[in-house]
This record gives structure tokens, sequence and C-alpha cells, in this order.
């Protein structure tokens, strides 16, 4: 007898490929028409089917119900959705484009990040009671980088395309992707001083020069440079290796287009296994793959990556709104629910749209106001904080005393993961309203005043009545109609008038005696009838003309 296997994997694969469906057939109306982005959508798909809703989607239960095992599954998956947009995002660029605009990208990149970070510490201090700079530190560098998967939903689209410069579009691309990678040195830096030098360094010995050291070794010459350079030697070989085959006449269309994505995988894989930065060696092949603006020219029309990235993006947003641990935003021993808004409210307000203002007279991109602005908001805390932040959880498991972890990494642990968490997805609701709302706001006021002018008329009949509905097509051909039968009217009125004059004339000389004896024969109607004839039409012409 048939029986209904409600396995995980049944279920996974109904919702997942019911929502892609669904909001497939609304997608244009939801994202061209009232500007709504991926992010939000699928972040609240994934809320009506979490635990806390439907119950469709069972995050626990796949991870075998221990937390540890739930945190690992959302680290891999960040990363994975990281590398296959960051690869993309480096090949979107112009070619050349990191050498071309080295000093902008020092600015954002250098001190631009420096001063977010500090921002954002200081916001995280002064809301959390009871909260050391030190550990606010670790807190702030979670969410400091921008978020390379929002930000290609902002700078992509009818809205990016009509309202954001092509500049202002690149130097976001480039930012974020860059930056993404560059948060592992602000994360660290208070992550070792914490280890090392925090409870006095219980279970830790050593102080702040081997934290330093470790800073230094680790975070910069492992981590950042050993990344960046295997991510520039793998993205020009391949990008070698791909001209010599293409050239021979060896690769199909197919593997072609998928070659980026293939290569997003191979980094994130092999930078895993060596524990270096995959997020920025990622950016940096997907730059010295497409260095001579050969690959992207080629795939400029074809929509196999961009689909591949909406999967992604409805994939992985759907997931943190089943995971995210919403509960503990109104309880927990962190902070209180109204100061946990009020954080949110003022890191998205100053966090970073200070700095780009500090910064925007050097960056050539932003020195408008309208640019600067848009740049300074559209920051967005996304996939490279949840990224970050599990990897500050992973890190502070192993800060112990006798096997167990240390009271103030505990304590900080949950603090991360309220407020980054909070964080986040104060960014996906901010960010992705903040268009449709700003359309709202901008047409609202012309709806109501048309809507009560045609109230106010209707409700007094001595009141002009309002307008007949306006039609395009019926305007355009009324205007093709006068156009056409404009000049054929005026001919015929000055063919009239020439006409009329001509007789009236004739009939004063025909009654003139002196006239008709002083009439010379080359004037005379008689001995020159044809020429009279055919007078008026080289009259109208000249008169048309």
């Amino acid at each position: 007898m048939p029986t209904l296997i409600k396995s995980n994997f049944n279920i996974v694969s109904a919702t997942l490929g019911g929502f892609v469906t669904l909001f497939g057939l609304v997608s244009y109306l939801l994202k061209e028409r009232y500007y709504m982005g991926e992010a939000l959508i699928s972040m609240l798909a994934g809320v009506l089917v979490s635990p806390h809703a439907a119950n469709f989607i069972r995050p626990l239960d796949y991870a075998h119900r221990l937390e540890l095992d739930l945190e690992a599954i959302t680290l891999d998956f960040s990363r994975l959705v990281l590398g296959v947009q960051l690869v993309l995002a480096g090949v979107q660029l112009p070619s050349k484009y990191l050498r071309c605009e080295w000093k902008s990208l020092s600015l954002l990149l250098g001190p631009g990040m420096a001063m977010m970070w500090i921002s954002t510490s200081l916001l995280v201090w002064a809301m959390v009671p009871h909260l050391s700079f030190l550990h606010a530190l670790a807190v702030g560098a979670c969410v400091t980088p921008t978020d390379p998967v929002l930000s290609n939903s902002i700078v992509k689209g009818k809205f990016a395309d009509k309202h954001v410069p092509k500049d202002l579009q690149k130097i976001i691309i480039g930012e974020s992707g860059a930056n993404d990678g560059l948060g592992y040195p602000f994360l660290f830096f208070a992550l070792y001083l914490i280890k090392y030098i925090g409870s006095d360094g219980a279970g830790q010995p050593g102080g702040a020069a081997l934290a330093m050291g470790y800073w230094f070794g680790e975070s910069w010459g492992y981590t950042i440079i050993l990344g960046a350079a295997y991510g520039a030697v793998v993205g020009w070989v391949a990008k070698e290796l791909l001209h010599y085959a293409e050239g021979k006449g060896w690769v199909d269309r197919e593997s072609f287009l998928v070659f980026a994505i293939a290569l997003a995988l191979f980094i994130t894989g092999t930078c895993g296994m060596i524990g270096s930065d995959d997020v920025l060696a990622n950016f940096i092949a997907g730059n010295m793959f497409n260095w001579d603006d050969w690959f992207r020219s080629e795939t400029n029309d074809d929509s196999l990556q961009p689909t591949i990235d909406m999967l992604l993006n409805l994939s992985v947003f759907a997931w943190y709104g089943a995971v995210c641990p919403w509960v503990s935003f109104a309880h927990n021993d962190v902070i209180p629910v109204y100061r946990l808004i009020a954080l949110g409210i003022l890191v998205l307000l100053f966090r970073r749209i200070p700095v780009v203002y500090a910064l925007h007279w050097n960056v050539w991109q932003l020195r408008e106001t309208r640019q600067m602005l848009f740049a300074g908001y559209f920051g967005p805390i996304g996939v490279g904080a949840v990224f970050y932040l599990h990897i500050s959880l992973d890190f502070l498991e192993h800060v112990t005393v006798d096997d167990v972890i240390r009271d103030d990494a505990a304590r900080l642990q949950e603090i991360t993961r309220v407020i980054v968490w909070f964080l986040v997805m104060c960014s996906i609701v901010g960010h992705g309203l903040s268009v449709p709302l700003g359309k709202v706001g901008y047409h609202a006021p012309k709806t109501l005043s048309g809507l009560s002018s045609t109230s106010m008329a209707r409700g007094d009949p001595e009141a002009p009545q309002p307008l007949e509905p306006f039609h395009i097509r019926d305007r355009v051909e009324h205007e093709a109609q006068s156009a056409r039968d404009g000049p054929l009217r005026r001919i015929s009125r000055i063919r009239d008038s020439i006409m009329h004059s001509g007789q009236k004339k004739d009939a004063s000389a025909d009654s003139s005696p002196v006239a008709l004896e002083e009439r010379s024969p080359r004037t005379a109607p008689a001995s020159n009838a044809h020429s009279k004839e055919h007078l008026p039409p080289p009259m109208v012409a000249k008169s048309v003309v």
C-alpha cells in the first residue's frame, strides 16, 4: 500500500524546488518593477518553512542534533557561495581593474576598513552592557567587510542600470570582493589578544608578544599573502590553459561557460585544505583569469553564470532564514531587545556613511554627493559576516582551560552569535526595502495629489470634470495624421489665395483700356496662354519651400 515517505531529502527537495518555481513566476515583477532583492524574499521564505513556522526545514536534524555540526554546515555553505560569487565578481570587472584603480581601492580597503572596524566596535561597546572593548573589536570585525552577494544585487538590474553610474558599480563590486578576504587581520587581531591576554592568559601562556607574532605570521603571512599569491597563480594558469585549449578547439561551449565556477570550487577546496584565505584567493583568481578581458567578452551574452548565481543566492539566504536564532534576539543574557534594535539602526547609519564621506574627495568615483551617499549606505552585511562569525566561533571553541572552554570565550561566543546574526538580518531587511520604500516615497505625493483632485472634482458638480484617460497610441496616431494632412492643407490655402488674387488682377486689367493698349506681348494673356496656365505651380512650390 502506498505510503507518504517524509524523509528529510524529499522534504528539502520539494520545499526548495517549490520556492524557486513560485519565485520564478513573479521574479521579474518583484525585482524589476518593485525593486525587491532575492536576499530578502528568500530569507522570508526560509523563515516560513523553518522550525519557527511551518517546520518543513529542520536544520538540526541534518546536523544530527549537534549545534557544532550545524555551525560547520553553515560555514561550509557560506564558503561555497562566497567562492563562486567572488570569482564571478572578479570576472565582471574590466581588464586590469585592480591595477588601474589601485589608489581608490587602497583607500577603501586600508583606512576605510580600519575606520569601519573602529566605528562599529565603538557602537557595539556602547550598546552592549558589561562588554570590554577588546571583545567589541572581535564583534565589530565580523561585520566590517561589505558583502559581495548583497552588493551584487544592488548594482545589478533595472534600478542600477538607470540610477547607478557604471564606474560606481565597478568600485562597489571591487571593494566588496576584496574586503571580504581582508577581514582576517581585523578579526584575528582581537582574537589572538583575547586568547593570550584575556583572563590573564589562563590556559594559554605566551602573552601579547606571542599574540602579535601569530597575528603577523599567520594572519598576514600565511592567510592573506599566501592566499592572494595562490589565487593569482591559479587564475593566471587557468586563463592560459583555457586560451590554449580553446585555440586548439578542444573545449565545447558548455564547459567553457562553466569554467569559472569550476575554478571557484577548486580554489575553495584547495585553500581550505592548506588553511589559507580562500575568500581572497577566489577574488584575485577571478581578476587574473579575466586580466585580458577575453573571458568576460566571450561570456557576456550568456546566462549560465547569472543563473547559478541566482540559485546559490536563493538557497543560502533561505538557509539563513531557517537557521537564524530568532528566539535569542528577545531572550538572551547579552543585550536587551530595545538596545539590540537601536544598535541595528545605528550600525546601518554610522558604520560606513561617515567613513565614505571622509574619503570621498580622494576617490573619484564618489566625489558627487549622491554617489557618496549611495556607496556609504549600501555597504550591506551578509554572507561574509556569517562566514566570519563561524570562523570566530570555531576559534573560541579552542580557547580552553583543562579542555573546557574558558568563561570569557564562551560569553564572547554568545555575544557574537546574537549581535552578528541580528545585524545580518537588519541589513537584509533594511537594504532590501530601501529602494522599494524610496520609490514609494517618491511617487506617493503625486499619486495622493491626483487621487485628491479626482475625488474633489467628483464631489462638486460645478468643478471641472477629470480628463479622459490618456492613451499614448491615440495621441501618436493623431499627431501622425496631423503631420500628413498639415502640408496639404497649407498648400491648398496658398493656392486658393494666389488664384483669388490673380483673378482680381486680371479682372481689373481687362476693364482698363489703357492697360489693354500698353500691355506688352510678353505679358499678354492671349499671346502667352501656356505661361499663364503654368504660372501658379512654381509660385506655390516656392512658397512651400
